[in-house]
């Protein structure tokens, strides 16, 4: 194949993947490097060094993609946004089990990225961190099956032939005779319930030691709204008598010290709320129950306007930075 002769600038779909995931991955250094400093188990602690490597390394590339060409260098989070003196807030098991969550989300933003980009070396670059993402979860995985933490999806018996649906019920689920969960339904509400219960622990834990009376008011309100979506997809299951993911709320100890600023409290939190809506739709779309549908629907609305709200409250206290914008035409035309 020939060589493209013409210079290539970067699309829209790849500024906005390496401008978030430059945020993204300011955050995780400030949270890995407080967790190497609290964490006493051992393997835990390799899979946190390997993260924070992989981290390092995204910043470096992505800070030399943006100045050749000639692009802002985000802000991001420093620092200033981390107390590495402050007590430990979380246990180590909650320590690998947030990484578990926060590998499966780089691997799913990752995937996107390949599929939105252009340029040879931004799709190079994206397939090496899927690659790298994709290694941090199967050393994450390990570990938690060594140490028994690892909460298993609900299992099911081997079908002994196949069927066909012929039934118009096997769609239905208000009214009448409601057949099994399926095995792509059940996946997506204990892969969704997984996600929550770790949102769960994390509001828990940032609303005891947040300075803000207006953010930790609002960090309650998400978790109490977190545990009511985890009620109403654990009673799916249990309807079915299927297994609900662990909760790990005792993982919390009793610091009141912040080990991280409001700011990067409030945008790891509306960063996984906002993912979370998307992880609800792919649910949704796999469900072929018309009341698990419709229950997901419920679910995305009440997280969206959460999401919304955190948004709103981090724009009043001044801490949103913008995304490259798009040139403001008439702007231009009016100070020509």
């Amino acid at each position: 194949m020939e060589e493209i002769s013409h210079e290539v600038k970067l699309t829209t779909g790849e500024i906005a993947n390496l401008w978030t995931q430059y945020m993204n991955d300011t955050m995780s250094i400030c949270i890995i490097k407080y967790s190497l400093a609290k964490v006493t188990d051992k393997d835990i602690k390799r899979v946190l060094e390997f993260a924070l490597q992989i981290a390092e390394s995204h910043i470096e590339k992505i800070k030399n993609i943006f100045q050749q060409e000639k692009h802002p260098i985000p802000m991001g989070f420093t620092k200033e946004d981390v107390n590495l003196d402050a007590p430990p807030l979380f246990t180590d098991t909650f320590l690998i089990v947030y990484m578990h969550v926060m590998a499966l989300h780089g691997m799913t933003g990752y995937a996107g990225a390949v599929g939105t980009s252009v340029r040879e070396d931004i799709i190079d670059y994206y397939i090496e961190c899927n690659k790298e993402s994709m290694e941090l979860y199967k050393q994450i995985v390990q570990v938690m099956l060594h140490k028994g933490i690892y909460s298993k999806p609900p299992r099911i018996s081997p079908a002994s032939q196949i069927d066909m649906v012929n039934e118009q019920y096997y769609l239905t689920g208000w009214f009448g005779k409601k057949r099994p969960l399926n095995a792509m339904e059940i996946s997506g509400i204990s892969y969704n319930m997984q996600k929550t219960v770790v949102k769960i622990v994390l509001e828990l834990g940032f609303s005891q030691v947040c300075q803000s009376k207006e953010l930790q008011k609002y960090l309650l309100r998400g978790k109490k709204l977190c545990k009511h979506q985890f009620k109403i997809l654990s009673t799916i299951l249990s309807e079915n008598d299927l297994s609900s993911p662990t909760s790990w709320s005792s993982e919390v100890t009793d610091s009141t010290v912040s080990p991280f600023s409001d700011k990067l409290i409030l945008f790891h939190i509306v960063t996984l709320i906002s993912a979370a809506v998307g992880f609800l739709a792919a649910g949704l779309a796999i469900s072929q129950r018309r009341d698990i549908a419709i229950e997901y629907a419920r679910l995305m609305a009440e997280i969206g306007l959460y999401a919304e709200d955190g948004a709103q409250l981090m724009i009043s206290k001044g801490w949103m930075e913008q995304p490259p914008l798009a040139d403001d035409r008439m702007n231009l035309s009016a100070n020509k």
